[in-house]
């Protein structure tokens, strides 16, 4: 493409995400990216003689119109709790940064910062979020394809959304938090949602929020609450989920976990031996059709663990078939986030493009 038709493509872009509000937030993204040591993997990704189309599960944005809903409380979720206006850049510097990760496609989803607000509230910011991010897919399509958000805080309310964003504006399934003001994923009120997204084939992209209660223990240096936390989040909601039963109940629910799944994947056999060693601690009312480490075969996880070793651990593990790119953009954890993916010598070619983007397009329906 000549750089007078890329140039007009990139202002046709901004005009459409102008028109839908959407902001993307940046904290010195992609300045930290260009940073980096330069890569050979840019797009387009060619193995094999073969073009790959790269699809990243694990992206962020926020709404302008759903946050001002806060009033001076928006200030506080943007990353690394800075928030503010200085961390929204336009999607000519995403498509930018897009381009220079090697991703042609991002799933766009929000982290759920309205679990603890009042139940309309949080159903008005949820009602703006779908209908913006509905509008602005739809409109680019051919690189971005998008999350509802979720009122979960009413679970019917939550199941109705679902359906809504599923079935009337395009989006291929929920984010949603580790817990609600609490509650595990696991807890019954929750199920009409999951039996909704089952019966409908959506995804759901579990994104950790953060425990409060863990909070004193993780100050200090080294951004602990999201370097430690949120990994944890994420391990005890799977472990929740498994344990309880929910995934005996609901074989068929889709769920994506964010960060490579936490530190579930990397000790996974600890979890077979949990009711042997203390039995008195598990229920007798509830018998898991599978070894626990089992369930994470039918779990869907994000590549974002930094390494080819640890890829191919999680690979091993969990199985190719289960695994999608995530490069959690605009956070700048990843800057090339094809990289790894490419120098895991132990994964044949056809399984780094199922990675890459196979299985994403298989399992969110974006062949």
């Amino acid at each position: 493409m000549k750089q007078t038709e890329m140039h007009n493509t990139r202002r046709q872009f901004l005009r459409g995400a102008a028109a839908s509000g959407i902001a993307f937030c940046g904290c010195g993204w992609p300045a930290m990216a260009t940073a980096q040591p330069a890569s050979s993997a840019r797009r387009p990704v060619i193995i094999n003689g073969k073009q790959v189309k790269t699809i990243d599960v694990h992206s962020h944005c926020l709404f302008h119109k759903a946050t001002a809903l806060l009033g001076e409380d928006r200030n506080r979720i943007g990353m690394g709790g800075r928030g503010g206006e200085d961390l929204y850049i336009d999607l000519d510097t995403r498509l930018e940064a897009m381009d220079s990760q090697a991703i042609d496609m991002e799933v766009l989803s929000i982290n759920p910062y309205w679990y603890g607000r009042e139940r309309d509230l949080a159903a008005n910011i949820v009602q703006i979020q779908n209908e913006k991010l509905a509008e602005f897919v739809a409109t680019h399509h051919d690189r971005f394809a998008g999350f509802a958000s979720l009122t979960l805080q009413d679970p019917q309310l939550a199941r109705e959304e679902l359906e809504t964003a599923v079935k009337k504006q395009g989006l291929r399934g929920a984010a949603i938090g580790g817990t609600v003001a609490g509650a595990p994923f696991s807890d019954p009120k929750f199920h009409p949602v999951w039996q909704k997204a089952e019966e409908l084939g959506a995804v759901l992209f579990i994104h950790p929020v953060g425990i409060p209660e863990l909070d004193p223990l993780l100050i200090g240096n080294g951004f602990l609450r999201n370097l430690i936390g949120n990994p944890l989040e994420t391990t005890i909601a799977l472990q929740h989920l498994i344990f309880e039963g929910t995934l005996d109940r609901f074989p068929g629910l889709k769920i994506v976990a964010a960060h490579g799944g936490g530190y579930l994947p990397s000790y996974a056999g600890r979890s077979d031996h949990a009711c042997v060693v203390g039995d008195k601690f598990c229920s007798k009312d509830i018998v898991l059709k599978k070894k626990p480490s089992e369930y994470l075969n039918q779990l869907y996880f994000d590549s974002l663990v930094f390494t080819p070793e640890a890829l191919r651990h999680l690979a091993a593990q969990v199985g190719v078939s289960q695994l999608v790119v995530g490069s959690d953009i605009p956070f700048p954890w990843e800057a090339h986030p094809v990289d790894h993916v490419l120098a895991t010598n132990t994964l044949s070619d056809d399984e780094k493009i199922a990675i890459l983007g196979g299985n994403a397009a298989k399992l969110l329906g974006l062949a």
